[in-house]
C-alpha cells in the first residue's frame, strides 16, 4: 500500500527532526493532502498508527487537511476550484488552465513535549 510507504517516511522525518530538537514525545502532527497527489486520506490515516508504533509519534494526534484542486484560467483569468476527473475553470468552464494548488502532500505542524 504506497500510503503506508508515506507514512513510514514521515515518521522518520519526523523522528529526525525532533531528535535534533531535543524532544522527546511528539503528540500532534498536521499534514495537507492536494486532491492531486496521489495520497489518499482515509487509507494514510489507517496507515500511519502501525507506522508510529513503537517511535515518538505512537499515540499521537493526526490531523488531515484535505486540500481542493485549485485552476487559473488561463482565458478569463479566474482562480477557482476544479473536479480532478474534468479539470475546468469554474467560472467559464474553459478547458485551458493552470493547475495552482492541491498537487501537493505537506506537513504542517509538528506538536511535542
Amino acid at each position: 500500500m504506497h500510503e503506508f510507504s508515506l507514512a513510514q517516511s514521515l515518521v522518520e522525518q519526523v523522528t529526525e527532526l525532533v531528535v535534533r530538537e531535543g524532544a522527546t514525545k511528539v503528540t500532534r502532527i498536521e499534514v495537507s493532502i492536494g486532491a492531486m497527489s496521489g495520497v489518499m486520506k482515509d487509507p494514510f490515516e489507517f496507515c500511519f498508527p502501525e507506522a508510529a508504533r513503537g517511535t515518538r509519534m505512537e499515540g499521537c494526534i493526526l490531523i488531515v487537511h484535505e486540500v481542493p484542486l485549485t485552476v487559473t484560467c488561463l482565458e478569463c483569468g479566474a482562480e477557482t476550484s476544479s473536479e480532478i476527473f474534468d479539470i475546468r475553470c469554474g467560472l467559464c468552464k474553459c478547458q485551458n488552465v493552470k493547475i495552482t494548488g492541491g498537487k501537493d502532500f505537506l506537513l504542517n505542524s509538528v506538536e511535542v513535549d
